[in-house]
């Protein structure tokens, strides 16, 4: 019997691809989006004690409530919003699972869901595991900023869902008030839903602010907002994040979360419930990134490589047209194997495949891992 696959066009993950093409050739990683530096020894001894004393079955389904009354309260400080920690929060294996508890709760068959591109790699197939249709809306390739009016058009009676990721993986785009405003004129007119990505909430330079869905009660109403510990506390293999809805829309995310996983790590929850106590342990990261961004692109000042600017997210983007008019993979692919540097192309983030002659880099990593990476980028 032959086997007829709900995602027949799927590959391997480009993380994937580019992680063993960076093993197999020793080259510095400075691709996949995570930190080469250990979590605080604090947080990890808090998880200890927290299995020490018995924390060790299931959670209860939506999480355990000291950490969704933790959320509920950094909520509160962070954007002036009072969110129910019973009905309103939900805790997920990390963002990913939310993000797909999210439109599945939401997706049927037929239904159309707007992906602003480039986009995480999750958000189109999960769509077409729910028998919806993705439709692409591409940001400006020089600036990644949005057309409105063009954004609207796309908006159709069958538009069941639209994602919006800020601060944008991989581009490192920040949402303005500008772009808030069009966004609530959308969400007076539209007859659907919106999935907010706001894992990298913390991770914004410049004094810029993070505009969370969470301060505009208008978008509230109708979306789910997601977010990660993984990201904020650098421990991305716990998978540990959380989904903020309002209660009707918590209801039905928590009726797909119930069959998928149950419950979170317990533990882990617990540890982290204690651990935000402390409100510098997230209110710290803006300055620790930016430092890093920082400290990279005066790296990069010395290549012959062109930085986008990043306004957010530990991603830098980079235009190499003036070096080669290879394809982003090709090109990438010659960086590990003359250079022994990886990054991520972009155009696996576009479902077209849109090549625009940029890669990715993470500077989620040591200051002597990025000058060890710069002086080989600089021979390119």
């Amino acid at each position: 019997m032959s086997i007829k696959s709900k995602l027949p066009n799927v590959e391997e993950s480009i993380f994937s691809v580019m992680t063993k093409l960076a093993i197999n050739h020793g080259a510095l990683n400075i691709s996949q989006g995570y930190p080469d530096y250990d979590t605080d020894d604090r947080l990890k001894d808090l998880v200890y004690k927290s299995m020490k004393s018995g924390h060790n079955q299931y959670a209860p389904m939506a999480g355990i409530f000291s950490l969704r009354k933790a959320i509920s309260d950094k909520i509160n400080f962070l954007y002036n919003k009072n969110i129910n920690p019973e009905s309103e929060v939900t805790i997920t294996v990390g963002a990913t699972q939310g993000i797909y508890n999210a439109i599945s709760a939401m997706v049927g068959i037929g239904d159309e869901v707007i992906v602003v591109e480039p986009a995480y790699d999750s958000y189109v197939p999960t769509i077409q595991l729910n028998g919806g249709i993705p439709v692409s809306y591409e940001l400006n390739p020089v600036d990644y900023s949005y057309d409105w009016d063009r954004f609207r058009a796309l908006i159709t009676d069958k538009t069941r869902l639209i994602i919006i990721n800020s601060p944008h993986n991989p581009s490192g785009k920040v949402l303005c008030e500008t772009d808030m405003i069009e966004l609530k004129k959308i969400a007076y007119a539209f007859d659907g839903y919106f999935v907010f990505d706001e894992v990298y909430e913390h991770l914004i330079y410049d004094d810029k602010e993070h505009l969370s869905a969470l301060k505009y009660q208008e978008l509230y109403t109708k979306s789910f907002v997601i977010y990660s510990f993984g990201k904020a506390y650098h421990n991305t293999g716990w998978k540990m994040g959380y989904c903020i809805a309002p209660p009707d829309l918590t209801m039905e995310l928590r009726k797909v979360h119930q069959f998928n996983v149950f419950s979170v790590n317990n533990p882990t929850q617990h540890a982290l419930a204690e651990y935000m106590k402390d409100k510098n342990t997230y209110l710290s990261l803006n300055s620790f990134y930016q430092e890093k961004r920082d400290f990279f692109n005066e790296i990069l000042k010395d290549t012959r490589f062109e930085p986008i600017k990043c306004e957010g997210t530990y991603f830098q983007l980079v235009s190499y047209s003036d070096i080669s008019d290879e394809d982003d993979m090709t090109f990438a692919k010659r960086l590990i194997d003359e250079y022994g540097v990886a990054s991520i192309p972009v155009s696996p983030f576009y479902i077209n495949r849109t090549d625009n002659k940029v890669i990715r880099f993470c500077f989620a990593k040591t200051k002597d891992l990025m000058s060890r990476a710069g002086e080989r980028l600089m021979k390119v």
